[in-house]
């Protein structure tokens, strides 16, 4: 569903360019709002949340899709944790539809999905094991690198059952915004894959705000 935002960046309380291959670990409080800009169109943020006072509860892809009985995110959608909580709440989104089931992309990944010589190109979970490994402040590990959303990324689920990768529905200054409903750490690898068309084989960069 597309729905605008009333929120204005000029009074936002923080902002930041992420570059593509870039990652971002930020504490947001309850009832704070998040959003992220996909600047120039077609790239995959791909994104993590922890309860930021018990990292052991994490978005569920499992629990988020049966609590709202569809595939895809958009405005009004329910992230829900582990425990079957509310984590945030969409409350705007004029990309229209983003991606639960299609992972974040690996050195493993890489090999499987397109040569062996592959295996080396950076990728998203390498952007989170070096957050993780450059903030021991927020307690995560790498065990804590589970189930992601991919903000932006089209992933059409086929006839049969499979998933697609296909070309992105995100086009310049499109953003996603949640709101927080409870104190969250948001960890996005804003992604920098060169092999698929969902970001149109050209990663570019994503803008986060605050308010």
């Amino acid at each position: 569903m597309i729905k605008e935002s009333a929120l204005q960046p000029a009074q936002a309380a923080f902002q930041q360019q992420i570059d593509a291959g870039d990652y971002w670990l930020h504490r947001i409080a309850a009832g704070q709002t998040l959003r992220i800009t996909d600047l120039e169109g077609n790239q995959a943020a791909d994104t993590l949340f922890f309860n930021a006072d018990d990292t052991a509860e994490r978005y569920s892809m499992s629990d988020t899709l049966r609590g709202q009985h569809n595939v895809f995110l958009t405005a009004g959608s329910v992230l829900r944790s582990n425990r079957d909580r509310v984590m945030l709440t969409l409350t705007a989104d004029t990309c229209g539809r983003h991606d639960t089931l299609g992972g974040a992309c690996s050195c493993e990944s890489n090999t499987v999905r397109y040569d062996l010589e592959k295996r080396a190109m950076h990728s998203c979970r390498d952007s989170w094991m070096l957050a993780v490994a450059q903030h021991p402040q927020y307690g995560l590990t790498r065990r804590d690198i589970t189930h992601n959303i991919n903000f932006f990324m089209n992933v059409p689920v086929t006839h049969d059952g499979g998933l697609q990768f296909a070309d992105g529905i995100s086009a310049p200054g499109k953003y996603v915004e949640m709101v927080a409903e409870m104190n969250v750490l948001v960890l996005i690898s804003n992604c920098p894959q060169l092999n698929n068309p969902c970001n149109g084989y050209n990663p570019t960069p994503i803008l986060v705000s605050v308010w």
